[in-house]
C-alpha cells in the first residue's frame, strides 16, 4: 500500500489527504448531532461552511489563480440563487419529486451564473486592477437593484411581469413568486449539510483538477505576465472567459444551496459586503491556496457567531483575528514554520507508521 502511495503524484496525494480530511468533519459533525452534542447554533452553521467555502474557492480562481480583482461574487451567487429559487417554487406542485426538482434547480442555477461569467469575462478583457474592481463591483449592485424591483406573479393565465409596486393583477388562484425587496418567500429547503459538504468537494477537485492542468497552467501564466504569455500562443481571451465562467458557474451552485436551505430569499443579503466577506476568505487563506481559502472561510463564519456575547467588542476582537491570520498566512517565519509542519507530512507520516504497524502484526 505504501508503494501505491508513493507512486501516486503530489497534487493527487494532497487530494485524497483533503478530500479524507472534509470527509472525516462530515462524519464527527453527523455523530455529533445524532448524539446531542452540538448546539442549534452550530447545527445552522454547518450549511453555512459550506456553500461560504465554495464561494472562496471558485472565487480564489478568479483572484488567485488568474490574478483578477473581482468584487462582484455576490453577483453570480444571487444569480443562481434567484434562477433556482424562482424554478423550484413555480414547480413545486408540478414536480412532486424533491431529488428530480432540486437536481434541474441546481442545473438552471449554475448555468443563469455561468451566462453572466461569460458575459463579465468578455468585459474584463479590456480591462485590469481597480477597473475590474470597479466593473464587477458594479454587476453586482446592478444585479441586486434590478431584482429588488422585480414583481412575478403566477396564476391560471400563466406568468405576470411589473416593476412597479401593486400592479400585478392576479386570480384569486394566483400567487407572487417575486415580490420586489421582499424576494422570494417558501422555497422548498431541499438542501442540507450532506448535499453541502458533496458540492463542496467537487468544487475542490473541479479548481484543483484546472489548475494542475494545462489550462491552469496557461491561466497562471496570464497571472504573472500577460505579455509573456501571449507571446508563447497563450489565447488570453479563451483562458480569460474560461476562468471567469468556471468562477461564476461555481457561486451560482453556491447561491442555489444557499436559496435552498433559507425561508426568505432577498436580493439585499447580496450585496457590497458579501463579495468583500468572500474576498476575505481568499485573501486571509492565501492567494492561489484552496485549502486555505476554506479554512478561512469555516473560520471567519464561526468567529462572529460565537463573539456575540461580547458585544460592543465582537468587532474588535474579529478584526484582531483578522490581523493576526494575515500575519500567520503572509510572514515569511510563519510560511516556514507551516512548511516544517504541514498537514501533508503529518498524514504521510501517519500512513507509514498504519502501514508498518500491519506488516508487524
Amino acid at each position: 500500500m505504501i508503494g501505491v502511495w508513493n507512486k501516486l503524484n503530489k497534487s493527487t496525494r494532497t487530494n485524497f489527504i483533503t478530500i479524507g480530511v472534509i470527509i472525516l468533519i462530515y462524519v464527527l459533525c453527523q455523530v455529533m448531532v445524532a448524539a446531542g452534542l452540538m448546539t442549534f447554533l452550530m447545527k445552522g452553521l454547518l450549511i453555512q461552511f459550506c456553500y461560504y467555502a465554495i464561494l472562496a474557492v471558485s472565487l480564489n480562481l478568479t483572484v488567485g489563480i488568474l490574478g483578477e480583482l473581482s468584487l462582484g461574487h455576490a453577483g453570480f451567487m444571487c444569480v443562481g440563487a434567484f434562477a433556482s429559487a424562482f424554478f423550484s417554487k413555480s414547480m413545486i406542485d408540478v414536480i412532486e419529486n424533491n431529488f428530480i426538482r432540486f437536481s434541474l434547480a441546481i442545473i438552471i442555477g449554475a448555468l443563469s451564473a455561468a451566462v453572466f461569467g461569460v458575459i463579465i469575462g468578455v468585459v474584463v478583457l479590456r480591462v485590469r486592477g481597480d477597473y475590474l474592481a470597479i466593473v464587477t463591483l458594479a454587476f453586482g449592485e446592478i444585479i441586486k437593484n434590478v431584482i429588488n424591483v422585480m414583481h412575478i406573479g403566477l396564476d391560471s393565465r400563466g406568468f405576470h411581469f411589473s416593476m412597479e409596486v401593486g400592479k400585478l393583477e392576479l386570480l384569486e388562484d394566483g400567487e407572487m413568486i417575486i415580490d420586489g425587496a421582499q424576494g422570494i418567500i417558501g422555497t422548498p429547503r431541499d438542501s442540507n449539510f450532506t448535499i453541502g459538504v458533496i458540492f463542496l468537494i467537487i468544487t475542490y477537485l473541479i479548481v484543483t483538477n484546472l489548475v494542475n492542468s494545462r489550462s491552469g497552467r496557461a491561466i497562471m501564466a496570464i497571472r504573472d505576465n500577460r505579455i509573456a504569455a501571449e507571446s508563447v500562443g497563450i489565447d488570453i481571451t479563451k483562458y480569460k472567459i474560461l476562468a471567469f465562467t468556471i468562477s461564476a458557474t461555481l457561486a451560482g451552485v453556491a447561491g442555489v444551496i444557499y436559496s435552498h436551505n433559507i425561508t426568505t430569499l432577498e436580493a439585499g443579503r447580496f450585496g457590497y459586503n458579501m463579495s468583500i466577506m468572500i474576498l476575505v476568505f481568499v485573501v486571509l487563506g492565501g492567494m492561489g491556496n484552496i485549502r486555505g481559502s476554506m479554512i478561512a472561510a469555516v473560520i471567519l463564519t464561526l468567529l462572529p457567531e460565537y463573539l456575540r456575547f461580547l458585544k460592543n467588542y465582537r468587532m474588535l476582537i474579529y478584526a484582531i483575528v483578522l490581523i493576526v491570520m494575515m500575519i500567520f498566512n503572509w510572514s515569511p517565519a510563519c510560511i516556514n514554520w507551516r512548511k516544517r509542519h504541514s498537514l501533508k507530512d503529518f498524514m504521510n507520516q501517519l500512513m507509514k507508521r498504519f502501514i508498518k504497524s500491519k506488516k508487524e502484526a
